[in-house]
């Protein structure tokens, strides 16, 4: 079986060096791509090909990682490819990954895909539970993530279970708690409602600040042994070197920042650090293997060298990019600030076609109900006609009957004289004819007045109902519809962009203005933190209730102490390097 692979081994070489070029293939966080390189080339070629491929400046964060027995090995760029330790089948398979983490993600990443590629990695570690991340802080950052993703919150689109095939939370945070996906979905929701108003490049921002304050950001872990033979666990990241109980990963017991570390080196399995204090003894510890040992010597020397650089005046390349950063970001902003007043005069103008759209339907109302009022005066109008004509037949009548008992009377006063008896009853009836003759004189006349009032109120109708023909034509002149003009003719006229407005000076040495400004910064900075703390602690609050502590996991455990004692990473590490270095020293040789 050896003597196969040695022989296919040797068959892969001999054909590599006839080809006189082998490929390989690049796994980035959001793609692979396959290059064909030349058998000469080194690892710094093969490197430098893939950032102008990306696009990429800041290359001094990452590197080439693959994989030799279980390890993790980065290409080194003064070695050709394939003298290296490297997969000997084609394509050969590269990882292109963030190899050294900043300080303050906000001050050093300049490069908007520097920053896109940190986010991708360090979202995948912590989904990945490489990083550990308390359930209130993923919520956050989850949120911060969909808005990366969706842009700005808007209820109309972004309706309910959007959300459900997204991974955003680590197992662990999801198993801890008695909630639904869709209870997740509403918290993670209304986080990301707040966050309106920022651009994907801020909301992956906002993510990295708030995950380099994480307890494991940054950090690669080895286990170790000092003298004594205690397990223990090295972490390398970029502030210094900490030293870790093998079931803490979260608290070091001891830490040595950069600037005290004088030279790092190994013989074998065996390291050795000589703090800067030339009085105190070196201390050394053994890792498990001799490959291990040189992947320790070169994240030491890598972070030992951005340490340093981060503390120098900024090279002139460096310079050049912040500030061509800068203008790029102005220009953005300018473009930002004129598609928003777009976008506004665009909602303005929508609106005032909506109002006018709904004064329309109010016209068309009003002029139905008037149609309808003009119907029923009509219909009044006929009716007290009608009405008239017949008081006036009723008065006609009335007056005949009167008449008919006027003769009726001249008839009986002609036979009143037939006797004393028929004349006193002649009288009698005479009297009630005369009643009746009255009463009915007083109803024609009141019959008269009634159809009187009734031709004033017929005229009254046909005025009414004149006005209210003239009313109706005026609300049909109102109703004519004039339609918004284009949003595009209310807009601004093209906005012009000066360079000159965007002068800037990396001369000035003012060290008091600098210090003016650097504490600025930090009452800014720690005002923002008392912020996102409040933000924490409200999110915590809402879920805690909620919570199963039988599933906590030990790391969770020692966050929760942590956070009770108020202990930080940043408050740790100080505290940690307030010790004398000779103190640390012995207190790691103890443990």
């Amino acid at each position: 079986m050896a003597s196969a692979l040695a022989a296919r081994m040797g068959l892969n070489s001999l054909l590599r060096k006839q080809a006189r070029t082998f490929r390989v293939r690049i796994c980035t966080m959001e793609s692979d791509m396959e290059f064909s390189c030349e058998i000469k080339w080194k690892g710094k070629d093969l490197f430098d090909l893939v950032c102008r491929t990306l696009g990429l400046r800041e290359t001094w964060f990452f590197g080439l990682s693959y994989s030799v027995k279980d390890t993790v090995a980065w290409l080194k760029m003064e070695k050709k490819v394939l003298d290296q330790e490297v997969p000997k089948e084609e394509p050969i398979v590269f990882h292109f990954l963030a190899k050294f983490y900043p300080e303050n993600a906000e001050e050093e990443l300049v490069q908007d895909i520097t920053q896109h590629l940190f986010f991708l990695q360090v979202k995948k570690k912590i989904l990945e539970e490489e990083i550990h991340c308390p359930p209130e802080a993923s919520v956050l950052l989850a949120s911060y993530a969909v808005h990366a993703k969706y842009g700005d919150y808007d209820p109309e689109v972004h309706k309910p279970g959007f959300l459900a095939e997204e991974e955003l939370l680590p197992k662990r945070v999801i198993n801890l708690y008695q909630m639904t996906p869709e209870m997740w979905e509403e918290r993670i929701t209304a986080c990301y409602a707040e966050h309106r108003g920022r651009t994907r490049d801020q909301a992956e921002m906002e993510y990295l600040k708030i995950a380099q304050d994480l307890d494991m950001y940054g950090v690669n872990y080895f286990l170790i042994k000092n003298k004594k033979g205690t397990d223990l666990l090295l972490g390398v990241d970029a502030l210094g070197l900490h030293i870790y109980d093998p079931n803490n990963k979260l608290t070091p017991k001891c830490s040595f920042p950069w600037n005290e570390i004088r030279n790092i080196s190994y013989s074998d399995k065996e390291f050795t650090i000589k703090p800067l204090d030339k009085k105190t003894n070196v201390f050394k510890f053994n890792s498990s293997r001799l490959r291990v040992n040189k992947l320790i010597l070169q994240l030491c020397i890598g972070n030992h060298d951005l340490f340093m650089r981060r503390r120098r005046v900024d090279s002139l390349e460096v310079q050049q990019m912040k500030a061509q950063a800068r203008e790029e970001r102005a220009r953005k902003q300018v473009e930002r600030q004129r598609l928003q007043r777009e976008k506004q005069l665009r909602e303005e103008a929508e609106r005032a076609r909506d109002e006018l759209e709904r004064r329309l339907v109010q016209l068309q109302d009003e002029a139905h109900m008037a149609n309808e009022a003009l119907l029923r005066s009509e219909q009044t109008a006929d009716l007290l006609a009608e009405k008239a004509q017949i008081a006036e037949e009723e008065a006609k009548l009335l007056a005949q009957k009167a008449a008919e008992a006027e003769a009726e009377m001249q008839r009986i006063k002609v036979t009143a004289m037939r006797g004393q008896e028929e004349r006193r009853l002649m009288e009698q009836k005479m009297l009630e004819a005369e009643m009746l003759a009255l009463t009915m004189a007083e109803e024609s006349e009141r019959r008269a007045k009634e159809a009187e009032q009734l031709k004033q109120d017929l005229q009254e109708a046909r005025d009414s109902e004149r006005r209210a023909k003239n009313k109706l034509l005026e609300i049909t002149s109102k109703a004519a519809y004039v339609p918004p003009s284009h949003p595009a003719d209310n807009l601004p006229g093209d906005l012009s962009f000066s360079r000159e407005n965007l002068s800037f000076d990396f001369k000035d040495t003012d060290m008091k203005r600098l210090s003016m400004e650097i504490e600025k910064e930090k009452v800014e900075y720690m005002e923002k933190s008392k912020h996102l703390q409040e933000q924490l602690n409200e999110l915590k609050t809402e879920i805690e209730s909620l919570k199963m502590k039988e599933r906590e996991s030990p790391l969770d455990i020692i966050h929760n102490q942590n956070t009770e004692q108020g202990t930080s990473k940043h408050s740790n590490f100080k505290k940690l390097t307030l010790q004398s270095t000779k103190s640390r020293v012995a207190f790691f040789e103890e443990l």
